[in-house]
């Protein structure tokens, strides 16, 4: 029996994107009962071994408490690296690829997914959308995606005949650790950080995306209403901004739209190139992340190295087909 991962991101869902925008927000008690429910759905399935990170607001060790655990099924509560950030994620999900888990369910947006990935980085993935930029998570009811979890960790449902490799930006940053991204790379004329979300199209120079989506929001809809890119396209989309002669009129968030002017936009191969030179600060899925100097050299490629995502509607069809939940009298 291999084990499921547990992963909660209390901060998700929380930025100044739901300040400034007119979204909902998920606050810990609803993430605490889509762990709840998962949980009762993977255990249904059979699952009786599970993983979890210790997230600063204990979520799933109270979600935990707050189930009827049936006797046999066991959690082991992973060290937290204690920072109350994205190191958290990054440290749990390189303690998990040590667990024998066979899937992890991550809660949160595409930054959070994109720390684990950076942890783990061909982990098998049940990712359910509670953060801000959520074009890599999925909406999906957590009892269902807790069977589905199940499912794969019995190995009742074989993960990779439902599951599929995921497109990622692999960052080289001259003289820096390399870097990741599972949507989008978006070089800014940004001097600093500041606040992490995008939300000054002015300040847009390019972007390399995994998937342009315009039914998304945030820097792949800009792209997904001038060339969209699916995940299951083998290329991605090279996009800049600036003075190029065609506007567009899109959601830089949610419910916050404006006008973007679009220069070229080009299709990208696999492990093709893109070079670009500071200065400039770098947004990774979202969020400005890495301050770049003058002159230092930023080398960016797409390629189908990303981790394998569960298919769940796949997943419990073949259970279906298997008649796994089906009882005789």
């Amino acid at each position: 029996m291999q084990a499921v991962g547990l992963v909660a991101n209390p901060a998700s869902g929380k930025d100044i994107r739901r300040l400034a925008g007119k979204a909902s927000v998920f606050d810990n008690r609803e993430k605490l009962a889509i762990v709840r429910r998962a949980v009762i759905g993977a255990i249904a399935a059979g699952a009786t071994r599970f993983v979890y990170m210790s997230d600063s607001h204990g979520i799933v060790k109270q979600a935990i408490a707050e189930t009827t655990i049936p006797r046999g099924v066991r959690f082991e509560a992973l060290p937290s690296s204690g920072t109350a950030s994205a190191m958290d994620t990054i440290v749990a999900a390189e303690q998990m690829a040590q667990k024998d888990c066979a899937v992890v369910l991550v809660l949160g947006g595409d930054g959070t997914n994109r720390a684990f990935v950076r942890g783990w980085q061909d982990a098998t993935l049940v990712s359910l959308s509670t953060g801000t930029n959520n074009v890599f998570p999925v909406m999906a009811e957590a009892t269902v995606a807790g069977m589905a979890l199940g499912l794969v960790a019995t190995g009742k449902v074989a993960s990779r005949s439902v599951a599929s490799q995921a497109k990622l930006i692999e960052i080289d940053i001259e003289d820096e650790e390399q870097d990741i991204a599972l949507i989008d790379a978006v070089i800014t004329r940004d001097a600093f950080i500041g606040a992490k979300a995008l939300l000054d199209p002015s300040q847009l120079k390019e972007a390399l995306l995994c998937r342009a989506e315009p039914a998304a929001v945030g820097i792949t809809s800009l792209g997904g209403l001038v060339r969209p890119v699916s995940d299951q396209d083998d290329f991605g989309l090279h996009l800049t901004f600036g003075e190029g002669g065609r506007q567009l009129f899109a959601p830089m968030g949610p419910g916050m739209f404006a006008t973007v002017n679009i220069g070229k936009t080009r299709l990208v191969k696999f492990d093709q190139v893109v070079r670009t030179l500071g200065p400039s600060v770098i947004a990774l899925d979202g969020e400005r992340e890495r301050v770049i100097a003058t002159g230092q050299r930023i080398e960016m490629r797409i390629s189908r190295r990303g981790p394998w995502v569960v298919d769940l509607a796949a997943t419990l069809l073949r259970a279906a087909k298997q008649k796994i939940f089906l009882r005789t009298m």
